[in-house]
């Protein structure tokens, strides 16, 4: 069945459209309620952030929209360090979509939500004129400690830096999907709610955290580096790639610390705590490839120790990048 504009009208086919599809899915006894808002346990602190996704092609090598919309909404929550428990899902549907579609990306956000521990409680739907597109949009509520301080602003010299795997998996899937290139890429996109939980059960003291997702590694440690006015020395040959990714971006000119992931996370903590840190995130699901890359120093910007040491600035990612990647 496809989509038309009556899906959206709030009538008998609207009923019909979140009946079979979204309450299918999604159903638990807050959702069940139906009501306008929903009520649900609090704790002193919260964190709260919202995030539309856009990405183009709605389905693609090891994930879709769907799973796409809640990794990313779990793991923005997660870099505060607070634990994430409630997500709101608002679907944007172009006229003529296909309801089979609609089903397995519902399918699939609901499997990400059950495996982020996280509960959808609340929704709505908009049919739109256009081409069948399909957009999401997402609102995640977590619940921080009141000794949890984990910002941009903490980082101090000495500290290390560690990311929890591969670079770009998600940037070259996409890209790859877009000029019909065949390969064994696979996006990346994950929740990473294990390896945070027992980085901070196990006592880390994490500075910060950050996902690494569009603009890549080089944009989001330059925002680290400004917010604490520090420089950030990377090893090139520290950072994880993985071979086929790394072949991928030469081909076509692309530079790894541009490339854009959604199932990876950068820490920074107090050097002498980065081994243990390192152990934790590789025992975790998604983490077998983390890697201490760099170091905190005095000075502003970050720079990289190329392979054949040399020394380069990086800097943020300038222009358009890849859009609709997310």
């Amino acid at each position: 069945m496809k989509i038309t504009l009556a899906h959206g009208s709030g009538g008998k086919s609207t009923s019909d459209l979140i009946n079979s599809v979204f309450a299918k899915h999604f159903s638990n006894p807050i959702l069940n309620m139906m009501e306008d808002s929903a009520v649900v346990d609090g704790a002193s602190r919260i964190a709260v952030t919202t995030d539309s996704f856009v990405v183009t092609p709605l389905i693609f090598k090891g994930g879709d929209i769907g799973r796409l919309s809640v990794c990313g909404t779990v793991n923005d929550l997660l870099m505060r360090g607070a634990v994430p428990k409630y997500i709101t899902s608002a679907f944007i549907i172009e006229e003529g979509a296909d309801t089979d579609t609609l089903e397995k990306i519902a399918k699939s956000m609901a499997l990400t939500a059950e495996e982020a521990d996280v509960t959808v409680i609340c929704g709505d739907t908009k049919v739109i004129e256009g081409k069948g597109g399909i957009y999401i949009n997402t609102t995640g509520v977590g619940f921080v400690k009141e000794s949890t301080d984990i910002v941009s602003t903490n980082l101090r010299e000495g500290d290390s830096v560690i990311v929890s795997g591969n670079m770009g998996d998600h940037h070259a899937t996409i890209l790859s999907a877009r000029m019909n290139i065949e390969n064994n890429i696979k996006s990346d996109n994950a929740p990473l709610c294990e390896m945070v939980r027992k980085m901070l059960k196990n006592g880390i003291e994490l500075h910060c955290m950050r996902d690494v997702t569009r603009g890549g590694l080089g944009t989001v440690l330059n925002e680290l580096s400004k917010a604490s006015n520090v420089n950030i020395e990377l090893s090139e040959e520290k950072i994880p790639v993985d071979n086929e990714v790394r072949s991928f971006a030469k081909i076509l000119g692309l530079d790894i610390l541009h490339m854009g992931n959604e199932g990876k996370l950068v820490a920074v903590m107090p050097k002498e705590q980065a081994n243990n840190a390192l152990e934790i995130i590789r025992a975790c699901q998604y983490g077998e490839n983390a890697q201490i890359i760099g170091e905190v120093k005095r000075g502003s910007g970050v720079t990289l120790i190329t392979s054949i040491g040399g020394r380069r600035q990086v800097n943020m990612l300038y222009g358009e990048g890849l859009p609709r990647i997310c």
